[in-house]
């Protein structure tokens, strides 16, 4: 998860910026702010990951902050002022945001402040807290994320350049490989036991010889993935 500081010595552009902030799955509003100064202590004491800075606010200027802040954190910057962008990209600014900001901009800029964040393969992403279970998959509409719980997986089916996310209350398409899933799911938790499956071993209800069930249904065991998927279960 993003954290996220929204500084703007406007009340409604801060409002803005919660709001949109909200819509998003993979940014967490950590508060607003003003004024530079308060932010710029606010950053200092860590826990900020990104800023969405106004330019132009009293006592220090958004440039100033960008001056004295280093690489305590990415920047955004939001401004009704497109003159500062040159001196603004020279501070290494994720993006420049022109006011009025319609929601699409934003959330644009906000996959670029994810990429060079939080930096994962594909479409999926992952929540990197050691306390957080779940991860975020693209759905079927451009701005559409998906939350998926770890603990609600059942197994996984690779389908070319898809995968199927099955629970016990739905399934979920969307478009990744299975591959880079599997890079990011538990090691302790998932396994994969054929070129086109990943199972939840908390899920597994009986192996019978080239084949597991998870409730009913029976997944097939690939020949190269058979002697680690015995390991883990202590059968190997």
């Amino acid at each position: 998860m993003i954290r996220c500081l929204a500084v703007d010595d406007e009340a409604y552009a801060t409002r803005m910026l919660a709001d949109f902030i909200a819509k998003v799955p993979y940014l967490e509003l950590a508060g607003v702010s003003n004024n530079a100064i308060d932010a710029l202590e606010r950053v200092r004491a860590g826990g900020i990951d990104l800023v969405f800075l106004d330019i132009r606010m009293p006592q220090l200027s958004g440039l100033d902050f960008l001056k004295l802040c280093g690489n305590k954190c990415k920047v955004i910057l939001t401004t009704a002022y497109s003159e500062y962008a040159l001196e603004g990209y020279e501070f290494n600014v994720i993006d420049y945001l022109l006011k009025p900001i319609a929601f699409e901009r934003f959330f644009k800029a906000a996959e670029k402040a994810l990429e060079i964040i939080e930096p994962v393969s594909g479409h999926v992403r992952v929540m990197q807290e050691s306390n957080v279970n779940y991860l975020f998959v693209k759905g079927e509409s451009k701005n559409k994320f998906i939350k998926v719980n770890y603990d609600e997986i059942l197994y996984v089916e690779g389908l070319k350049n898809y995968v199927s996310i099955f629970t016990a209350s739905q399934r979920i398409v969307t478009y990744q490989s299975l591959r880079d899933l599997e890079d990011v799911l538990p090691k302790a938790s998932f396994c994969r036991i054929h070129k086109s499956y990943i199972v939840s071993l908390d899920k597994v209800r009986m192996v019978d010889g080239y084949l597991l069930y998870i409730g009913e249904k029976g997944i097939p065991i690939g020949n190269s993935y058979r002697e680690e998927f015995l390991k883990l279960i202590g059968k190997g």
